[in-house]
């Protein structure tokens, strides 16, 4: 099967499940949808996940009446249809026959009830799961209205840790270390408080450990348990489906009540490959906390997957109590998606629920059905982009900066916390690796500075495409990672770095060189020492002080100079590699700690290293990112438009650079294009009106221009 994406046209519709509508809807409900839906401009409708009890009431019964109902209700209004398998909710007569499914977390067996309580890799799941999904693939994929399979839905491990599971990883660990208990041993530093391992058979519940290592190596198997189970999916699903029916899969982000940063339970690099498009769900904030950096973030690592278009299969409509959208902001959410590259996005979901735990995720209707404020604005929507999809396909980009994330280094920070160097959970939370990656993304975005996101193991070529490459407290990786970064600067690339990067090996056992390994001698300077930085203040020096009175980049407003949570202790090191001297931009101010807090030092014509040895406020940070562009030469028009609205720019599918100019305030902003291009939505006037460069333009309250050269 080919690999493909859907550049060719925009993809927008909605969740459908007719399972969910209650009988006093009324017969008719079902097509007065898709009425509604044909008038929303709406293209595609999801369906079928979460409903496996529904259509398979017993083993080997199935009854497809809702189904069929629904993809025949879509193909008469001419409507496509996107089959999710079910198996994220587990039906009541699986979990009462066969108990063993249900997961079994470090806090004991999970009740029935809630969704993704399983273990995905239980036999009886897995034998049930199959015979479901063949059933339901049979029925549907020959269907010519049905465009694709999405398998299961925001996909992780559940913290399961039953036997089998464990029994697995063991198995794992006896073939990475050859049978060597040893090897093993050493590895993880088992010796530590008697937690040495001398038989196979003595190998201890890993839910209870202490040690940090272990623990780190079992996440990283069931991360792997993830990307093999949606394998196992769509090599079932590929028994069936066309060539022209794409594979997705919905994948999510850290969840703290909207979506935050990187997933801990999945990696999401490895399981893309089981799918031909990427896809994603991304809430976020409304009303006056609307900033589209989560719909920035969770675009840019979507579309680094495959390095192509994405789809957004779940996007808020009304959403939560406190997220009812302001009138435009619907609209300025779906061009956010697009600005990144989607090539479509559908609402979770499409009626809002009337009982369970769901009633109040609102989707596009609410419970009476009539057509409100924000269906309409989804009608406004569905009609511009059918109208302009010439121009708003296909969109790909060539970013010049990219962040590397890594999961290894996110498990790191959970045992080894930033706020206490014990785990995060024995020490009542605090800050986490999210909380540094978020640090970094929001101020590059914040600078219109668009960037790609790479894993840590992305060889130098794939580096190398990046004028600058950020990478946020890389806690722990392979000794061959660093070497890369290394090969990075030295080849040209700008390397910005913080504290906490070069730690550890992938086994989390420290590095007995300076800190961070393996670049220390690049940068002139290491550490071995770090602290809570209380009552210290920063002082910038040099090139960043000339970047803090540059107005027209940084403002007037007075910048926070306090560092936070972690601060290192840069000392020079002896085993100093090339050429330059050792640029200190920012020194610690405080009775007791002196010297550098943020360096950088040039490597050859056009490298760098730059290492934020503290954690600075946002408007700091983005002055440091400014000075190390600036120093190369690499700063671009989107920096000058920074605090006053947001720039996302790419080609479009008929080569043609497009620049959406988005402005998330509520009020009207107004700017100097630095470029000239057709108005694709006539923002400013007639759609597809020519408008020069040099004009003075008025951006409305939550409003977009998108410009077509």
């Amino acid at each position: 099967m080919t690999e493909q994406t859907t550049d060719n046209r925009l993809i927008f519709g909605a969740a459908y499940y007719d399972e969910y509508t209650p009988a006093s809807a009324g017969p008719d409900r079902l097509e007065r949808d898709m009425a509604m839906m044909v008038e929303a401009g709406f293209t595609t409708i999801r369906i079928a996940e979460f409903t496996w009890g529904t259509w398979n009431p017993a083993p080997g019964v199935f009854d497809f009446t809702h189904i069929d109902r629904a993809i025949d209700a879509a193909a008469d209004h001419g409507l496509d249809v996107i089959v999710g398998t079910p198996t994220a909710a587990v039906p009541t007569w699986l979990a009462a026959r066969h108990p063993e499914v249900m997961a079994v977390t470090a806090s004991g067996p999970s009740s029935y009830g809630p969704r993704q309580n399983m273990s995905i890799a239980a036999p009886a799941y897995r034998r049930y799961a199959e015979e479901a999904i063949r059933a339901l693939a049979e029925r549907t994929a020959g269907r010519s209205n049905v465009i694709g399979f999405q398998l299961d839905n925001e996909t992780k491990y559940y913290d399961a840790a039953n036997p089998d599971i464990q029994r697995a990883f063991v198995d794992s660990l006896k073939e990475r270390f050859a049978g060597d208990l040893d090897a093993l041993n050493a590895a993880y530093g088992l010796n530590y408080w008697s937690n040495r391992i001398n038989a196979w058979e003595e190998f201890p519940d890993v839910t209870g450990t202490i040690n940090a290592s272990l623990a780190a190596a079992f996440d990283s198997f069931r991360r792997g348990l993830v990307t093999e189970f949606l394998t196992w999916q769509r090599a079932i699903i590929d028994d069936y489906r066309r060539e022209d029916q794409f594979v997705t899969q919905n994948f999510d982000y850290e969840w703290r009540g909207y979506s935050y940063g990187v997933q801990p339970a999945v990696d999401h690099f490895t399981a893309a490959d089981a799918v031909t498009l990427a896809g994603v769900d991304i809430y976020h904030p409304s009303q006056d906390h609307l900033s589209g950096k989560e719909i920035g973030f969770g675009g840019d690592i979507s579309r680094s997957l495959k390095g192509a278009p994405y789809l957004v299969l779940e996007a808020q409509a009304q959403g939560q109590v406190g997220w009812l959208p302001y009138p435009g902001q619907l609209r300025l959410q779906g061009y956010s998606h697009l600005a990144s590259g989607a090539c479509g996005l559908m609402y979770w979901h499409w009626g809002s629920l009337h009982n369970s735990f769901e009633t109040y995720w609102k989707g596009l209707v609410s419970q009476d059905y009539s057509p409100n404020p924000t269906y309409r604005e989804a009608c406004a929507l569905g009609a511009e982009m059918a109208e302009h999809a010439a121009s708003l396909t296909g969109l790909t980009k060539e970013n010049r900066a990219a962040i590397m994330i890594s999961n290894e280094a996110l498990t790191a920070l959970e045992w080894f916390s930033l706020d206490t160097g014990f785990p995060r959970a024995l020490s009542g939370g605090g800050t986490n690796y999210n909380d540094v990656f978020r640090w970094v993304y929001d101020a590059l975005f914040d600078l219109n500075i668009e960037v790609d996101i790479v894993p840590a193991d992305a060889p130098v070529e794939r580096l190398a495409r990046y004028d600058l490459l950020v990478v946020p407290a890389l806690y722990s990786a392979p000794r061959s990672t660093f070497e890369t970064l290394r090969a990075y600067a030295t080849g040209g690339g700008n390397l910005v770095t913080t504290f906490r990067t070069g730690v550890a090996d992938d086994n989390l056992q420290v590095f007995t060189d300076r800190q961070p390994h393996r670049l220390s001698a690049l940068l002139g300077l290491g550490t071995d020492q770090f602290t809570i930085p209380e009552g210290v203040r920063l002082a910038p020096t040099g090139a960043l002080a000339r970047m803090l009175g540059t107005e027209e980049l940084m403002g007037t407003a007075q910048v926070d100079l306090d560092a936070r949570t972690v601060m290192e202790l840069l000392t020079p090191v002896e085993d100093l590699e090339g050429q330059g001297d050792v640029q200190v931009l920012a020194t610690y101010e405080h009775h007791a700690w002196s010297g550098p807090a943020i360096a950088r030092r040039l490597l050859g014509e056009s490298g760098s290293i730059t290492h934020l040895a503290t954690w600075t406020s946002p408007e700091l940070l983005r002055a440091v990112l400014l000075t190390v562009l600036d120093e190369r030469q690499l700063l671009d028009w989107p920096q000058y438009l920074s605090g006053t609205v947001t720039v996302r720019r790419g080609t479009n599918g008929r080569g043609r650079a497009l620049t959406y100019v988005l402005n998330y305030s509520r009020e009207a902003a107004e700017i100097v294009l630095p470029l000239r291009g057709h108005d694709v939505l006539g923002t400013l006037g007639e759609a597809g009106a020519v408008v020069d460069s040099a004009t003075t333009v008025t951006i409305p309250a939550w409003g977009v221009l998108v410009l077509e050269s």
